[in-house]
């Protein structure tokens, strides 16, 4: 009888630094263009206190996935965390609401992509342009997503740089231009808004989980998502401070401005300066797009692997050594959306679904300090369980804040993962455990 070949399995390509451009694409979408002027309209100078505050409650969070991320090789992140400690059907909800949350994210950025691009082409924004932009657009992500995970990477890293260089001239410039006073802090805000302010801003910090869900893919992992995550999220914290600065220092209209950055860029570098953080913007979105289908397409990938969803969901391509089924079916899902205008009633998802994995995966830490099966560790936060505690916390507090609509909309969503989930577990031969 002739040898078989064993099946291929996912290309281990991904690099650290690869990897701090996946969170930087995952964290930094089109929100910080626009958020200056909100946060300051609530806050006034008082507002780079609340980047300070909302980085720290963020932290809790991050420091809380390094460590528990830093103990699996495989992919599928908070969905895998939650399965190996809670089992089967938590550990799909966790990544059936992920799923969600990636896809209606998706959907939203997508569609803001034609509206930046009309600025360098008027028409891009609506009609037949706007529907032939967005399935270019998709497609040829699509298609950089099956072709192989280097490619991705590649792909990331170009957005970022596309983004990062026009906002560090923003800064670097901006600088010189600062008007002392108006950094007064005389007029400190009330509570309430000052505490809103801080709720809008934790919003900008998330899509760091991003980084860890195609572990499986990554050099390393046990090292790498740990570094990975800490770094760009550092960078990240670095990047909103400075710029919320530039915006107060240099535009006085900061509370009333709808496009913040572009604004102040213009009272300093003129039109070529909006032009550049319209630029920006389009190569924040498409950085954000590509990692949004990477982390997409790899949940599903791993729900199939381990018998959650349909074992097809876990093929992957002979050749580019990419989960090809699961990536088709995001991409396609992703598109349809978009076109479709119907995300638009599945945004509020996103919120619950992001902030009830964030909840599960500082839980987990705890359990798995206390296995001995997970005694030796490559990354151990100090003062690890206190830190989980704190963010779970933060969870609670940030998800007492979601509307009833909100909760609605996320339990229908659940339902009907909640089929899927018990149609794939009846199949004949699907691998249980």
């Amino acid at each position: 009888m002739a040898p078989t070949t064993p099946a291929p399995g996912l290309a281990r390509s991904i690099r650290r630094w690869d990897l701090v451009g996946v969170v930087l694409n995952g964290v930094i979408g089109a929100g910080i263009f626009g958020l200056p002027s909100k946060v300051f309209a609530l806050a006034g100078t008082y507002s780079l206190f609340a980047f300070g505050l909302c980085a720290l409650c963020v932290s809790f969070i991050v420091l809380s996935f390094a460590e528990v991320a830093s103990r699996f090789t495989g992919s599928g992140g908070p969905y895998l965390y939650a399965r190996a400690n809670y089992g089967s059907l938590a550990g799909f909800t966790i990544g059936w609401l992920v799923w969600i949350a990636r896809i209606t994210s998706f959907a939203a950025n997508c569609s803001l992509l034609p509206v930046y691009l009309g600025f360098f082409f008027p028409g891009a924004a609506s009609g037949l342009g706007r529907a032939v932009i967005i399935t270019v657009v998709v497609s040829l992500l699509g298609v950089v997503n099956v072709v192989g995970v280097r490619p991705v990477a590649n792909a990331s890293n170009a957005f970022v740089f596309g983004k990062l260089l026009p906002l560090a001239i923003f800064v670097i410039v901006g600088f010189f231009f600062l008007d002392p006073a108006r950094f007064s802090l005389a007029a400190a805000p009330a509570y309430r808004p000052f505490a809103q302010a801080v709720l809008l801003l934790v919003y900008a910090f998330t899509g760091f989980e991003m980084g860890v869900i195609p572990a499986g893919e990554v050099r390393n992992p046990e090292r790498t998502l740990p570094a990975a995550l800490l770094t760009g999220m550092a960078i990240v914290v670095t990047f909103y401070v400075l710029i919320q600065v530039v915006c107060i220092g240099t535009l006085p209209e900061l509370a009333a401005s709808r496009r913040p950055l572009a604004d102040a860029a213009n009272r300093f570098l003129g039109a070529g300066g909006a032009a550049m953080i319209t630029f920006a913007i389009v190569m924040s979105l498409a950085g954000n797009l590509n990692v949004l289908i990477l982390s997409a397409s790899r949940i599903i990938f791993a729900m199939g692997e381990l018998g959650d969803l349909p074992p097809r969901m876990a093929e992957i391509h002979p050749h580019y050594r990419t989960p090809i089924a699961s990536v088709l079916a995001t991409v396609v899902v992703m598109l349809a959306l978009t076109l479709s205008g119907t995300f638009i009633y599945l945004v509020a998802l996103s919120t619950i679904s992001r902030l009830v994995t964030y909840f599960a995966t500082c839980s987990v830490l705890p359990i798995m300090r206390r296995k001995a099966a997970h005694a030796s560790k490559v990354f151990l936060m100090p003062g690890g369980v206190p830190i989980a505690f704190i963010g779970m916390a933060i969870v609670i507090w940030l998800l007492s804040n979601c509307t009833l609509v909100e909760v609605r909309d996320t339990a229908i969503a659940l339902s009907v993962g909640l089929l899927f989930y018990t149609l794939a577990r009846r199949a004949p031969g699907l691998k249980k455990g």
